[in-house]
């Protein structure tokens, strides 16, 4: 790309805008951190005992003026003459005196039982089937809105610490958490679980004496979402400018546009759609279909930085034989799209259903587990294919770079200057690349580690927001970065025939193009004449 900004920028304008990406990336780490509060936030619910005899379907009430008629525990003289399915478990979500925003985003359930412990009714890893149903309502007066039933099993996987003995009988086993729903959209106030767990013959045998069933409900946090979205609104102008700006220089060359250019492009595209605040629209829809489209956003970034990456390095070579042509890297962007699909088909599988029914879960059956691992472990393998490739080509592009200062003395000193300016900048870049995925790797390893939030003096840095609004800052500074530089420069000058031609440092005719090779025979100079490439 001859007579892009990276190649004539000066060294001192370089360090300005390097410095000028770490004040933004530093300040994008600092809103989370300072600004916004925690992500997410988890509240737990006792499921309230209710008493149905009837067996009849409605909605039942855990407290209020029209509350349910109600057990505290199993060992009452009442729940005594009860059958287990005259019992449905009910949680109103959120607490007394509160409401539920659209500001929260998103909503998901997990259940967690309390199961005690007896030798005349031990449990294993068995099935667990439940009949959830949800319901809505805005006031506190109106009807119950049915929203969506169903019979869902899900697998109850428990422990038990101590020695099962007679001793040890009452004591709670440990239950893995069982997720049981989620909400792609919380468009309403109040919403309302019930949920039943029949027993017959071939039902729910083997599960153990349930005591209480936990549920903890997990949204986003309004206070993040305002802060999220500002972000996304500030970003979405300044790449969406920056595209178009871009574009419009290479609108202005004579020849048409390289693969490298159109994949810049596609990359600031990528970055503009993931930017774009639907969030904001949400607020007044209910959008059920909003996780998905997340997914897809994030799919279409990371799909198309994984192939700017290898087109990137491809570029810098000139061992292949069909430079600029994207069937040159028929492989590599094979193995992204064919991983990236398998992800898609398993998002669409899960996400998808949960559009008719929030209560489904891919991994609730061996079939669809051991399927759903598969697609990840070769989703995986691909993805790491993909970086053995990409690690290659870098590797040759260095070794370029390597021969190529080894002939230094030998190469007139304008060229010689010229090929300095290149190494530089194409090393400065990558140290870029490399310092984003180090920092993506180490703010995911601190928000792992840590309990969401550390104190400095007076102040609380919440670490999880200050990892996703960090991430996402970066993200977009880097593609700006790379759309800045790799516009064409504005030194330039034209002939009669409107070509655009480079006036510094080149002494070749000055529609060539100098790149480098990475080949057995040693790096050599080649020239691309109007898409052709000649070798000297």
């Amino acid at each position: 790309m001859s007579g892009a900004i990276i190649e004539n920028m000066s060294s001192k304008k370089l360090v300005f805008l390097g410095f000028f990406i770490l004040g933004f990336q530093i300040l994008s780490i600092m809103v989370g951190a300072l600004i916004a509060p925690s992500h997410t936030s988890a509240i737990r619910y006792l499921a309230t005992k209710c008493i149905n005899r009837s067996r009849v379907r409605g909605w039942l009430m855990p407290w209020g003026s029209n509350r349910c008629q109600q057990v505290n525990s199993f060992n009452e003289p009442l729940a005594k003459t009860l059958d287990a399915n005259d019992i449905v478990f009910a949680v109103h979500i959120p607490l007394p005196n509160n409401q539920m925003s659209p500001w929260f985003q998103y909503m998901l359930a997990v259940l967690q039982f309390d199961i005690a412990f007896k030798m005349i009714n031990q449990i294993d890893d068995v099935i667990i089937t439940m009949d959830a149903g949800l319901a809505y309502r805005d006031d506190v007066i109106s009807e119950w809105t049915t929203t969506h039933q169903s019979v869902e099993q899900r697998p109850l996987r428990c422990t038990f610490s101590v020695p099962k003995t007679y001793e040890n009988e009452g004591r709670y086993y440990h239950c893995d958490p069982i997720p049981i729903m989620e909400l792609g959209s919380v468009a309403h106030k109040y919403f309302l679980i019930n949920l039943r767990l029949p027993v017959n013959d071939t039902v729910n045998v083997g599960i153990g004496e349930i005591k209480d069933i936990h549920l903890v409900g997990i949204h986003q946090n309004g206070g993040f979402t305002k802060v999220w979205i500002s972000m996304k609104m500030v970003f979405t102008p300044w790449i969406f400018v920056a595209s178009v700006w871009y574009w419009h220089r290479i609108g202005l060359m004579a020849r048409p546009p390289v693969l490298l250019e159109k994949v810049i492009l596609a990359l600031g595209v990528s970055m503009t759609f993931l930017n774009v605040p639907l969030e904001w629209l949400s607020l007044g829809c209910e959008w059920t279909w909003m996780l998905l489209f997340e997914d897809a956003q994030q799919g279409v970034f990371y799909v198309t930085l994984f192939c700017f990456w290898i087109i990137f390095c491809g570029e810098h070579l000139m061992d292949q034989s069909h430079r600029n042509r994207l069937s040159a890297y028929w492989w590599q962007v094979g193995l992204v799209m064919f991983g990236s699909s398998l992800l898609l088909v398993l998002d669409l599988s899960e996400r998808g259903v949960h559009l008719n029914n929030p209560f489904y879960s891919v991994w609730a059956s061996e079939i669809g587990t051991n399927i759903s691992i598969t697609f990840i472990l070769v989703a995986g393998i691909s993805v790491g294919l993909y970086f053995l490739s990409l690690c290659g080509m870098v590797r040759c592009v260095f070794r370029n770079i390597g021969a190529k200062i080894q002939q230094f003395p030998a190469i007139p000193e304008a060229r010689r200057l010229h090929y300095k300016g290149i190494i530089f900048r194409f090393k400065f870049l990558m140290l870029v690349t490399l310092a984003c995925a180090a920092m993506t790797v180490i703010f995911f390893i601190l928000n792992q580690v840590s309990d969401g939030h550390w104190h400095w003096g007076d102040y609380t840095l919440q670490v999880q927001s200050a990892f996703l609004t960090g991430v996402y800052g970066m993200w977009n500074l880097y593609v700006f970065t790379i759309i800045f530089l790799y516009a064409p420069s504005h030194k330039h000058r034209r002939n009669k025939s409107g070509d655009i031609h480079q006036t510094d440092f080149l002494e070749k005719p000055e529609s060539q193009e100098t790149q480098l090779t990475c080949g057995e025979q040693g790096p050599t100079e080649t020239y691309r004449i109007t898409g052709k490439v000649a070798e000297e």
